[in-house]
């Protein structure tokens, strides 16, 4: 009975220490902020019941797993800090591009920052930090304290390869947007102004990992909104391009609007004035394909001819060599054998049939042969 108390107690404690450690990531200090009290967490179905001044479409697509608020004070000033956690980097990143606006700037903080005139959004990992207010320039080491801390304890699976695909140049920041599944398009091409194309979602086939990225671009003579659609195989990439190809409105084919197939990775641009933007964006893409054949090798050379025709009589002699021994062997057993033991062993009569022609009456006798 104490055993199987003990064992209990034992496992709600362990159960207990998981639990802390898994939703209090927050520090009780970060540089000269000092947390006013206990982080509060949100788990669960109560998860997705609103979450503030963050828009909540999507969270359950991303993968939101956790959600942890904590209040900072630093003298007189406070620091309102909230932070989301998911399932994967790829979950983290599509929620991040869909909180910050093209009114923010970049923080330079953790894997990504933006910073506005009322938050801030710090991308670490599978980590999303909301932090209000916003202004980091007053106490920016503080800010380093508290992303140095979570990046301890975040993932470091890398991000979504399609993040790099995106071409910096040209590109207004804060207009990225990155998209998992249909939710996450759909608000992606509402807050870029693309809600007429929203209905490309259902062409996408997300259910065979899709992922998309949209961002807007602005150069000296144009711009315009890229596209990049990427899947796992090229096969999947030729066959969503037709569907792709149709679902497009006509008037939008008519301003110059069509889908490009580069290996796995479809490109759309909408928005441009001339055909010549969009062909400049999509040269920006930063995509190249690599086919690689890795098949076992090896590097031999050719021995000295001297060296193969000394190989070639060494054991040509060998073989002779045996076979003479074997024969001579052969022989010699068979020879005493019929000495020792004559007409017991090797030809022995009984065993010996003589075919005759019957010329004359004298019967054969076999042993007359030896």
């Amino acid at each position: 009975m104490r055993i199987r108390l003990f064992s209990t107690f034992v496992l709600l404690f362990l159960f207990a220490v998981c639990v802390s450690a898994q939703t209090n990531l927050l520090p009780d200090q970060a540089g000269s902020w000092q947390a006013e009290g206990p982080a509060k967490t949100r788990s669960g179905a109560a998860l997705f019941q609103g979450s503030g001044d963050v828009r909540t479409d999507g969270l359950r697509e991303a993968g939101l797993t956790a959600e942890e608020g904590r209040n900072y004070v630093n003298g007189g000033e406070k620091l309102e800090v909230r932070l989301y956690r998911f399932k994967d980097t790829s979950g983290a990143y599509e929620f991040y591009t869909g909180v910050i606006a093209p009114d923010m700037q970049s923080g330079r903080l953790g894997d990504e920052s933006a910073f506005g005139a009322t938050h801030g959004v710090i991308l670490v990992g599978n980590l999303v930090v909301l932090v209000i207010p916003a202004n980091p320039a007053s106490n920016p080491a503080s800010l380093t304290a508290l992303v140095s801390a979570l990046k301890a304890k975040a993932d470091t699976t890398p991000f979504p390869p399609l993040r790099s695909y995106m071409p910096t140049h040209w590109r207004v920041f804060g207009t990225e947007r990155y998209a998992l599944g249909p939710v996450g398009f759909s608000n992606s091409m509402d807050a870029l102004n693309l809600g007429e194309f929203k209905t490309l979602g259902k062409e996408i086939s997300f259910q065979d990992d899709a992922e998309t990225i949209l961002a807007r671009y602005q150069g000296e003579k144009g711009g315009g909104v890229l596209l990049l659609i990427l899947y796992p195989t090229p096969q999947l990439a030729e066959n969503r391009l037709h569907h792709l190809e149709q679902a497009i409105p006509a008037s939008a084919k008519a301003s110059g609007v069509t889908v490009e197939r580069k290996a796995s990775m479809l490109s759309i641009v909408f928005g441009t004035t001339i055909p010549m933007h969009a062909q400049a964006l999509r040269d920006e893409v930063n995509y190249q394909t690599e086919v690689t054949w890795n098949e076992p090798s090896t590097s031999a050379t050719d021995p000295p001819l001297v060296l193969v025709l000394f190989k070639i009589f060494l054991f040509t002699s060998l073989f002779l060599v045996i076979a003479t021994v074997t024969g001579l062997f052969f022989g010699g057993v068979r020879v005493l054998i019929k000495h020792w033991l004559p007409g017991k062993v090797f030809d022995r009569p009984k065993d010996i049939e003589v075919l005759q022609l019957g010329l004359s009456g004298k019967k054969i006798d076999p042993t007359d042969m030896y």
